[in-house]
């Protein structure tokens, strides 16, 4: 169920309100301002319905705040006042509000529009949620990574955690290509993908698809040796699947793995340690594939074979 957050300082105008969408949507109440800005940065609404006159902070107020917050700023917003002034609606549509309602209203149109917007906001989230999925593989998509990483990467350097950066490549998949078939191979990285993915599906785990058949995985808060088991046991998943191969390093399809685990700090840059992981698979390669290869904090190298 759609959560709505109602902000305005009548009790009585805002009980209306919730009796009128109740059966449709899960309704919180918000009677200050203030604590309406702190309840909406939960960033969980599908809407927000805002009176304008309000003590203190005011809805034309509060909408600017709630347009200025990175959480907030996409949430949409209704105004719903007294005010009947061609200005005021002016306003309010100006500073971002979706929708404009003048008080005394109609049930009916109450529950339609926000029925609109929520439909709205539900498709948007949607089609935004689709944009960073990888269509063949299921899995987030460079776009959804090049977004990602970053935070991550923050996230690390605020915590003062541990943080690992893995790069995952299909071993000789242009000749599986050459085999089988690109059809079977998009079935291969569709399989490898998903494999993979259902052992990294922590809260702190991110994968990705980084292009070709290459792959990408950001583990925050392992340190290195508990990183590099754990990729161990991904790679082995892949092979365990027996995805019949006509190579030479394999009968079966495989993938190289190399990683490299950091506590970073301010200044440090994200790039230079992926270009660690890609060494690491690189090494990986040259080792004889089917591996992982980590480098751990102290840039102290640890193989798999």
């Amino acid at each position: 169920m759609e959560r709505i957050l109602i902000i305005d300082d009548s009790p009585t105008q805002a009980d209306f309100l919730r009796s009128i969408l109740c059966h449709n949507y899960d309704i919180t109440i918000v009677n200050v301002a203030e604590e309406g800005l702190r309840c909406a940065k939960d960033g969980s609404f599908s809407l927000i319905l805002l009176d304008v006159v309000m003590p203190g902070m005011d809805g034309f107020v509060l909408l600017k705040k709630l347009q200025e917050e990175v959480v907030t700023r996409h949430t949409p917003v209704i105004l719903i006042t007294s005010l009947a002034d061609e200005a005021s609606e002016e306003r309010g549509l100006t500073l971002g509000a979706v929708d404009y309602i003048r008080k005394p209203f109609r049930d009916s149109i109450v529950l339609a529009r926000v029925n609109t917007h929520v439909k709205l906001y539900c498709y948007r989230i949607q089609v935004e949620q689709q944009a960073m999925v990888d269509q063949l593989t299921g899995v987030a998509n460079r776009r959804r990574y090049d977004i990602c990483c970053r935070n991550k990467w923050q996230d690390a350097i605020r915590l003062k955690a541990p943080i690992s950066l893995c790069m995952f490549d299909i071993d000789k998949f242009k000749l599986y290509n050459d085999t089988f078939g690109h059809p079977a191979g998009d079935r291969v990285l569709a399989e490898v993908a998903q494999s993979v993915s259902r052992l990294l599906r922590r809260s702190t785990d991110f994968f990705a698809r980084y292009g070709g058949e290459e792959f990408v995985a950001i583990l925050l808060g392992d340190d290195a040796e508990t990183a590099f088991s754990h990729m161990r046991k991904v790679r082995a998943a892949v092979e365990d699947k027996k995805i019949p191969h006509n190579s030479d390093t394999s009968p079966w399809v495989t993938v190289s793995v190399g990683g490299v685990t950091v506590r970073p700090r301010y200044g440090d840059s994200y790039d230079t340690y992926l270009k660690i992981a890609d060494t690491m698979l690189y090494d990986a390669k040259r080792f004889g594939r089917n591996q992982v290869v980590w480098s751990n904090e102290h840039m102290e190298q640890l193989r798999e074979k």
